[in-house]
C-alpha cells in the first residue's frame, strides 16, 4: 500500500497518538527575563528598576501601573507586591562596550552569542542569563555573585555606601529564592509597621501632658488677675470712707489701672537675668556717666568729654 509517487508512509503518520507535551526552552526563558520588561514584555531600557522580589522592569511601565492599577494589562501578577515607588530601586548598571544593539546590520543567517547589555564592573561576565547577578537595595549598584564571593568587603564596590548581608537581592533567582526574598519583605515591612505606631504613640503621650500644663498657667494668670482687682478694690473701699458714688468707682478704676502699670512697666534690671544681657540697655548703672565725663558744653560728637 503507497501513496503517490511510490512513498510509503510510516505508522506515526497514519495513527494519530497522544499530543506531546511542548517543553519549555529554559535557556530562552532566562534570556528573556534579562533583555525585558516582566510588566509590558518590552525591551529592556534605562531607568531600570527592580523589585524586593529582584525582578526586573522598565520605570516608566511601572509608573503607569501606579497611576492606573484598574486597567487591564498582563502579568500583573509580577507586580503585585509593589505599592508605590518606594517598593522598587533604580539600578545603578555598567554598560558593555562590546553590546552593539539594534545598530548591529546582521546580513542572512547569523549566530547570536547573547551578549549582554550590561556587565559586572568588578570581574567583567555579562548580565545574559548565563551567570548570577545581585543589587544592593542600598545604592542600586548591581555585580555578579562571583564578585561578592571573592571580594568579601562591607562596602560597595562601585560607589562605596556601606551595606550588609541582608541588603543584597538575588536577581531573577530561583523560586526557592524568591520565596526566602517574599518573607524577608514581608518582615521588613511589618517592622515597619511597628515602628510608625511606637512613634504614633510616643507622640501621643508627649501631646496629652501639654494640655493640662497649658490649663494649669492660664488658670494661675486668671487667679492672679482676680486677686490684684480684689486687693485693689480693698484698698480704696479702706482708704476712702465716703459714701459710694461714682468718685468711688473712678478711684477703683484708676488703683486698678496703677497696679496694672506697675506690673507691666518693670525695669529690666530688677529681673533675674545675666549681666550681660541687662549691660544691653541704657538703665544699667555702666551707661550712666559720671561728673567728670559729662560735658560743660553743647556738642554732636561723642570725644569731647
Amino acid at each position: 500500500m503507497g501513496c503517490d509517487g511510490g512513498t510509503i508512509p510510516k505508522r506515526h503518520e497514519l495513527v494519530k497518538g497522544p499530543k506531546k507535551v511542548e517543553k519549555v526552552d529554559k535557556g530562552a526563558e532566562l534570556v528573556a527575563k534579562w533583555k525585558y520588561c516582566a510588566l509590558s514584555q518590552e525591551k529592556l531600557r534605562r531607568p531600570i528598576v527592580s523589585c524586593e522580589l529582584g525582578r526586573l522592569y522598565n520605570k516608566d511601565a511601572i509608573i503607569e501601573y501606579l497611576l492606573d492599577k484598574s486597567a487591564e494589562r498582563p502579568n500583573t501578577e509580577a507586580v503585585v507586591h509593589i505599592r508605590g515607588i518606594k517598593d522598587i530601586k533604580e539600578l545603578n548598571l555598567t554598560d558593555n562596550p562590546e553590546w552593539e544593539g539594534e545598530r548591529r546590520t546582521a546580513k542572512g543567517d547569523k549566530y547570536e552569542d547573547n551578549c549582554g547589555m550590561f556587565i559586572c564592573p568588578v570581574v567583567g561576565l555579562e548580565m545574559n542569563g548565563k551567570h548570577r547577578f545581585c543589587y544592593l537595595q542600598t545604592c542600586g549598584c548591581v555585580f555578579s555573585e562571583r564578585a561578592m564571593k571573592e571580594v568579601k568587603t562591607e562596602i560597595c564596590h562601585k560607589c562605596g555606601d556601606p551595606f550588609k548581608d541582608e541588603d543584597i537581592v538575588v536577581l531573577n533567582g530561583s523560586k526557592e529564592e524568591v520565596e526566602k526574598l517574599k518573607e524577608k519583605m514581608e518582615e521588613r515591612r511589618a517592622r515597619a509597621k511597628t515602628k510608625k505606631s511606637k512613634k504614633s504613640k510616643a507622640s501621643e503621650t508627649v501631646s496629652t501632658p501639654s494640655e493640662p500644663k497649658g490649663e494649669t498657667q492660664s488658670q494661675q494668670a486668671g487667679i492672679a488677675e482676680e486677686s490684684s482687682l480684689q486687693n485693689g478694690t480693698d484698698s480704696n473701699q479702706s482708704g476712702s470712707a465716703g459714701p459710694s458714688g461714682p468718685s468711688g468707682s473712678s478711684t477703683s478704676s484708676q488703683a486698678i489701672k496703677t497696679s496694672m502699670k506697675s506690673t507691666s512697666k518693670r525695669s529690666i534690671q530688677q529681673t533675674e537675668t545675666s549681666e550681660a544681657f541687662k549691660s544691653l540697655f541704657t538703665t544699667h548703672s555702666s551707661a550712666k556717666r559720671t561728673k567728670e565725663q559729662t560735658s560743660n558744653w553743647v556738642t554732636h560728637t561723642p570725644y569731647h568729654f
